[in-house]
C-alpha cells in the first residue's frame, strides 16, 4: 500500500467521544519526548524541533486526538509541553486525552499510583497546567489490578462536575471496573493493552465494549510484545503476507486489523518519525479481506 498519495486520517472513519466526534486513526504521544525506549529514566530525549513537526504534521494530516500524559517525558521533553508548543492556540475540534493514576518522580522512577482524590486533582491541575488548557477533554483512569475503581473513578466524576474534565475513560481495566464505573459516571473509552496475538481472551470485552457505545483504544498494537520498548522487528508469516498483498508494512497490518475489530476501536499509533507517521495514518485506508481476516484472527486466537 503505498503513502505517496497523501491518506488522511479521515480514510479511517470516525468514532464519537461522547459528544466529541474524531478520526479512528489518533496519534499517541508516549515515544515523542525521547528516542528509544519510552519511559524509563536517562532516556535519549529526542530533538524537539522534529517532535514538534510530527506534532503538527499530524494535525495536517487528519489526526484530532491525540494521547498524552503528564508521566510521558524523559530528561530534557516533556509530551505535554511539546504538544503546547506545537499546536496551541488548539484548533476546534482537536481531542486532547490524558491519563492520570501513575506517577514518576524528576529523575523518572516510577513512584506510587495517585489514589486519593487530592492526589488525583493534583495529577489533573498538572495536565491543565503543561498543556495550557482550562480543561481537559478527556481523562482515563490508569488502573493496576482488579481492585475496585469506584473512589477514584468517583474523585475524577467530581472534577468532571466542577468543569474541569469533559469527558472520562479507564486504562488498563477488567469488565466489572467498567460496570463499576458506569454506575458512577459515563464512561466514553477504554485504553487497554490489544493487538494481533495480544489479549485473544479479551476479545469479547472488546465487542461488549461496542455494544455499550465505549470506544476501546488499544495501545501498544504495533509494538506487539515489544512493549513500550517498541516493535520488536519480527512479523509473523501471516501478517507478511497479508502485507506484501497490499503493498504494506507489517505495522500497518496491525494497525489495519485492530480498526477491524469493530467501528468502535479507535488507533493511537505513536511515533516521533515523519515517515512513520504518515505510514501509520495510511494505515487507516487499508481494507483486509474476509480469508486476510480470518488468516490474521486465526493467528490472534493463539496468542503471542
Amino acid at each position: 500500500m503505498s503513502t505517496e498519495t497523501i491518506i488522511t486520517a479521515a480514510a479511517s472513519g470516525t468514532w464519537t467521544l461522547g459528544d466529541l466526534t474524531v478520526n479512528r486513526i489518533g496519534f499517541g504521544a508516549m515515544r515523542l519526548p525521547q528516542t528509544g525506549e519510552a519511559l524509563v529514566p536517562n532516556a535519549v530525549s529526542r530533538d524537539r524541533d522534529q517532535a514538534v513537526a510530527v506534532l503538527r504534521r499530524a494535525v495536517e494530516l487528519g489526526v484530532n486526538h491525540i494521547d498524552t500524559a503528564a508521566f510521558y517525558f524523559s530528561p530534557l521533553r516533556s509530551a505535554n509541553e511539546l504538544i503546547n508548543r506545537a499546536l496551541a492556540p488548539y484548533a476546534d475540534g482537536l481531542v486532547i486525552s490524558t491519563k492520570v493514576g501513575p506517577a514518576r518522580n524528576p529523575s523518572g522512577q516510577w513512584v506510587e499510583h495517585a489514589r486519593t482524590p487530592e492526589e488525583l486533582r493534583g495529577q489533573v491541575e498538572e495536565n491543565l497546567r503543561q498543556l495550557g488548557r482550562d480543561h481537559l477533554d478527556l481523562v482515563n483512569l490508569r488502573v493496576l489490578g482488579t481492585d475496585s475503581v469506584a473512589e477514584r473513578f468517583g474523585a475524577l466524576a467530581e472534577l468532571r462536575e466542577a468543569g474541569l474534565i469533559r469527558h472520562l475513560g479507564l486504562s488498563n481495566v477488567h469488565p466489572h471496573q467498567v460496570a463499576e464505573a458506569r454506575a458512577i459516571a459515563p464512561v466514553v473509552c477504554v485504553q487497554n493493552r490489544y493487538g494481533i496475538g495480544i489479549r485473544p481472551d479479551h476479545d469479547a470485552f472488546v465487542r461488549e465494549c461496542g455494544e455499550q457505545g465505549i470506544a476501546y483504544v488499544p495501545f501498544y498494537a504495533i509494538a506487539a510484545t515489544g512493549g513500550q520498548g517498541g516493535a520488536d522487528g519480527q512479523a509473523d508469516e501471516e501478517v507478511l503476507a497479508v502485507a506484501r498483498a497490499h503493498g504494506a508494512s507489517p505495522a500497518q497490518v496491525r494497525i489495519a486489523w485492530t480498526l477491524h475489530r469493530g467501528p468502535h476501536v479507535l488507533a493511537i499509533p505513536g511515533t516521533g518519525d515523519p515517515d512513520h507517521l504518515a505510514a501509520n495514518v495510511a494505515a487507516g485506508a487499508l481494507r483486509l479481506t474476509g480469508d486476510e481476516l480470518a488468516s490474521l484472527d486465526a493467528l490472534h486466537a493463539r496468542g503471542a
